[in-house]
């Protein structure tokens, strides 16, 4: 599975400052994914050295569509999930374009 498992790294700032600050990645990965699948597959897609693996699932909000002359329809977005993934000292993935 770790060849085959989509690694979308997160790109936003506090992700931006955390692998500076701290050596760690965050990536979205699929919620069937477990620690060990996630750090195999970044081992074997980026030729690094893990260290930890911490997995967070972020739970999807409720959302209100509103149409003309029709009562409010309740939906909710789909469940995802984060994998934080710090690497061992002087290894690291560009993914910034530092």
């Amino acid at each position: 599975m770790s060849k085959t498992m989509t690694l979308k790294p997160r790109m936003s700032e506090k992700a931006y400052a955390t692998s500076v600050a701290l050596n760690t990645y965050v990536f979205n990965v699929p919620l069937s994914a477990n620690k060990l699948t996630v750090s195999q597959a970044v081992e074997a897609q980026f030729g690094v050295i893990v260290e930890n693996v911490q997995m967070i699932v972020v739970k999807g909000k409720v959302k209100k569509s509103y149409q003309k002359r029709n009562r409010p329809v309740e939906g909710v977005r789909a469940k995802s999930k984060k994998a934080y993934v710090r690497l061992a000292e002087g290894n690291s993935i560009n993914l910034f374009g530092e």
